[in-house]
This record gives C-alpha cells, sequence and structure tokens, in this order.
C-alpha cells in the first residue's frame, strides 16, 4: 500500500470518527521548550510541531501555531477534568483504541505506527487526542446524563418535521439484540497464523457458555477477551447477521483472520427486543450528536474561565 493510500485512509477515518484524541513523546525535556501551562501540565514546542504535522497529515491543510495551541490547551483541559472526576482511562484503554483504528484502515498498529513516522509524527500524538476524546465523552454523557433521554414522541415529532409529513412514520420495528465477547488469538512477532487458527478453533470446540468460556480463554497465552459490545439486527449487514443467527448462545463464531491476529465472537445473549425504525434512528442520533455538541462546547468554555494558563 502506496503512502497516499494510507493517508487519505487516515484522514477519512478521523474525520468520519470525529472522536480521536499523548502519552508523551520519547524527546527529552531539555530538548523541549514549555510554551503554555494548563493547570500545571506543560505544552512544549515539541507537541506544538507534532500536532502541525498530524494535522497536516488527516487534513491536507495547514493550521497556524496559535490554532494548535488552543486545540492542546483544550485537551489539557479535558484530561485535567478526568483526574477531578477519578477516572481512570488506561493505556490499555488507549491502546485497544489505536487498535481498533488501525484495524477499521485495515492495518496493524505497527503499520499505523509506521505510517505516522513516514510523516515524522510519534503515535503518542494521536494517542493523546484519543485520550482525551474517551474521557471528555464520559464526562459529558455522565454529567449531563438526563439531557440524553429523548423521549420517544419528541424523537417522533422531529422525525415527523424532518419527513414533512409524507406519510406515517412508524416509531418501532422488531430486530433481535446480541451481546457479543471478542476474543483475540495474537499472532507473535515471527509466529504462524495458521497455528492461532488451529488454537482457536480448539477453543471453539470446547466453548460451551460465556460464563465458563471466558474465564478460561483468558488464562490462554496471548489471547486476549475484550469488553461486551451489544448490537442489534437493524444496525449489522446482512452477511454477519446470518453469522450469528447461526451460531448458537453460549457459542463462538468461526475464526476469521484480521490485522490484529485470529478473531471470534462468543455469542453471550440473543433476545428480541424493539428498536427505533432506521429514520427515527437517524433522528434520535443527530439529536443526540446536537445536544452533545451545546453541552461540551459549554461546560469547556467553563473549565477553560477557571483554569490556570501560562503562556511562557
Amino acid at each position: 500500500m502506496v503512502r497516499t493510500r494510507r493517508n487519505s485512509a487516515l484522514g477519512a477515518l478521523l474525520g468520519a470518527a470525529a472522536i480521536v484524541l499523548s502519552i508523551g513523546s520519547a524527546v527529552p525535556a531539555a530538548a523541549q521548550n514549555v510554551i503554555v501551562m494548563v493547570n500545571g501540565s506543560p505544552i512544549t514546542s515539541f507537541d506544538i510541531e507534532q500536532r502541525q504535522k498530524f494535522t497536516l497529515l488527516v487534513t491536507r491543510k495547514s493550521t497556524t501555531r496559535e490554532e494548535v495551541i488552543e486545540e492542546l490547551i483544550d485537551e489539557r483541559i479535558k484530561i485535567d477534568a478526568a483526574r477531578r472526576f477519578t477516572m481512570n482511562i488506561t493505556d490499555s484503554d488507549v491502546d485497544s483504541s489505536y487498535a481498533d483504528m488501525a484495524q477499521r484502515m485495515r492495518l496493524s498498529p505497527e503499520q499505523l505506527t509506521a505510517t505516522l513516522a513516514q510523516n515524522g509524527i510519534q503515535p503518542g500524538t494521536l494517542k493523546s487526542r484519543i485520550r482525551a476524546d474517551i474521557t471528555w465523552q464520559q464526562i459529558v454523557r455522565g454529567k449531563f446524563q438526563s439531557s440524553f433521554q429523548f423521549r420517544d414522541r419528541d424523537v417522533l415529532a422531529a422525525a415527523e418535521a424532518k419527513h414533512k409529513g409524507d406519510a406515517p412514520l412508524s416509531d418501532k420495528i422488531s430486530a433481535t439484540e446480541y451481546v457479543l465477547r471478542p476474543i483475540l488469538f495474537v499472532v507473535p512477532k515471527g509466529g504462524s497464523a495458521e497455528a492461532r487458527r488451529r488454537d482457536a478453533e480448539t477453543l471453539r470446540a470446547r466453548f460451551e457458555s460465556c460464563d465458563t468460556g471466558l474465564p478460561y480463554a483468558r488464562h490462554l497465552r496471548d489471547v486476549a477477551v475484550r469488553a461486551q459490545i451489544v448490537k442489534t439486527s437493524t444496525d449489522l449487514p446482512p452477511a454477519l447477521r446470518e453469522i450469528l443467527d447461526k451460531t448458537g448462545v453460549g457459542r463462538l463464531t468461526s475464526p476469521e483472520t484480521t490485522p490484529n491476529g485470529i478473531e471470534m465472537f462468543a455469542v453471550c445473549i440473543k433476545r428480541d427486543t424493539k428498536v427505533d425504525a432506521p429514520f427515527l434512528k437517524e433522528v434520535r442520533q443527530q439529536m443526540f450528536a446536537d445536544t452533545f455538541q451545546a453541552k461540551s462546547k459549554k461546560y469547556l468554555a467553563e473549565l477553560r474561565r477557571s483554569a490556570m494558563i501560562e503562556r511562557k
């Protein structure tokens, strides 16, 4: 894959997700000049340089030094807020999001890191944005939780207005909800993917329930049991929906080769549910996005007014 293609993939992903947020750089502190202190946290000349390179890579547009400084100040404030809320976003959480991002781009984490390095960017620059964004989403959702509880009749009214009354809208449709646990068999450097696939098939043959199978999988070497995910049939492409429908509760899907290793999904729960019709779902998601943006902007401005920002 040529560099142009990788760069465009990175830009498209970050633009679509709109939710990407350093764990710090490997440059010695003595080689950096502190430009701004935010609640005791430094922003260095190196941080600014790295962010400018990163922004140019993903947007193909140059940003001014002041714009970058303001962005970094916001990130430091968001991360500082997490400490006051006693939130613990671990390095593992950030690395997992970094790996997921790479996977959606059909790259391994190492390949994503190489793409950044080719453009003079350390992975910590992207990981910093990831950390800040994960933190901020949790803070805003938790602090303004009631604001995101939209009544069905309000969603329906908004949908009717958007739909311009062309036809009555059905507010709920039947669907299947799946509670899944991804299980990843990591292929060590220089290891055999086929051997790991055989290991995965062995686990699949003896996996009889999530209660007993997941603890067993966690104790296997180079195996990661990831956080629970919940999907409904309306969110899934037909091919994947068919796979999950054919997989019994308490069983594993067939192993699939991914850039991160050999992956399977434990189907822990299947249940009938009612979900918004597709048009209503779009309206509800837009209402959530609009509310989140408004609350986020207002709360960040409030935190900035009380922050200690010292420019050197």
